[in-house]
């Protein structure tokens, strides 16, 4: 039986970091079943060598850096029941094994008429922001929201990362988790009760506002709270919203926010063209329309590889002041009668 966090007392929280909260959301999954297992690459590197003491060699491998092996061997254990952790580690490897990913794990439900299932997380770790050069820089999650039959989470604090993952791991859908390492540092109260899961699926609502709606994906969320907390000081009540779930998309949550309060500012450190601030820009404009008194604006990276200077890089992504100047502007533009 699961419980909310918002039911805990406060004796069962421990501050706890985004990089640590996801240590302790494997170990606990393979602690309660047998059928958890973990493999990749540089397994070690990142974390993860607690659960290599925890579990040993039978339940843990650290593969070749070959993606789109190891990909396979996760999907076909998958399908003989096993529910295996893919560390991917950085976001970018994704591609190489994009067709065991897309053409295997997403489809073989649908091809077999539901009688397989694919229980595979796969985790990809965005390193973007620290000078790592375009091949290693990207936030490839909207191209994983195209094909049906993938989940797509982006958690952007420790005990949604927690919560999220243990509910990726006991699901028995291929499950794409994208870890944000702007992120891996940031602390907060997360539950140390090992039934507490956070749904896939559902939005959560970081901050109350009245005036505009901030939607904010994954290392934008942290920009955009510090954004509606500059604007108060100014009289302006912002309410930032976190989809948490790029797949399946929690619809209800945003539309009822934009209802509220009538202006949108999406904030999403993705590329510009086809990112989750567009497919969330046009599920407003197509469901939401009605409530919009002024056109919904996107903050996002715009349409260039990631440049090796970190001077150059900082410029890119969506900040606390291009947030602000969004909000500001959708404040102050009306549609035109």
């Amino acid at each position: 039986m699961t419980q909310p966090v918002e039911t805990l007392a406060p004796q069962d929280m421990v501050r706890t970091s985004y990089l640590e909260a996801i240590v302790q959301a494997q170990i606990e999954e393979m602690e309660r079943d047998e059928h958890v297992v973990m493999l990749g690459e540089d397994i070690a590197v990142y974390g993860d060598g607690k659960i290599i003491e925890t579990f040993g060699g039978s339940r843990v491998w650290s593969t070749p850096i070959s993606e789109n092996s190891f990909c396979g061997i996760a999907i076909g254990a998958a399908m003989t029941g096993l529910r295996p952790i893919v560390n991917l580690n950085i976001a970018s490897f994704v591609y190489l094994p994009s067709d065991q990913i897309i053409n295997q794990a997403a489809k073989l439900h649908y091809m077999t008429g539901g009688q397989m299932k694919v229980p595979a997380v796969f985790r990809c770790v965005m390193f973007y922001s620290a000078g790592n050069a375009a091949q290693h820089s990207d936030r490839p999650y909207p191209l994983f929201m195209n094909p049906p039959g993938l989940k797509v989470i982006a958690p952007s604090g420790p005990a949604d990362a927690k919560g999220l993952i243990k509910s990726a791991i006991r699901d028995d859908d291929p499950v794409f988790v994208f870890e944000d390492s702007t992120l891996w540092p940031t602390k907060e109260p997360v539950s140390m009760d090992p039934d507490v899961l956070i749904p896939i699926g559902k939005a959560d609502v970081k901050r109350q506002g009245e005036d505009v709606t901030v939607i904010a994906v994954a290392g934008s969320n942290r920009p955009s709270l510090k954004a509606a907390d500059m604007l108060s000081k100014k009289g302006i009540s912002v309410e930032v919203v976190d989809p948490r779930t790029l797949v399946p998309l929690d619809k209800e949550t945003l539309l009822s926010s934009v209802a509220k309060t009538g202006r949108v500012v999406i904030a999403d450190p993705a590329h510009r063209t086809c990112s989750a601030a567009s497919e969330i820009a046009a599920i407003i404009a197509e469901e939401g329309f009605g409530s919009l008194k002024a056109p919904v604006q996107r903050v996002t990276t715009p349409d260039v590889h990631v440049p090796f200077s970190p001077a150059l890089e900082k410029l890119i992504y969506p900040t606390k002041d291009t947030i602000i100047e969004a909000v500001e502007a959708v404040l102050y533009q009306e549609y035109s009668s």
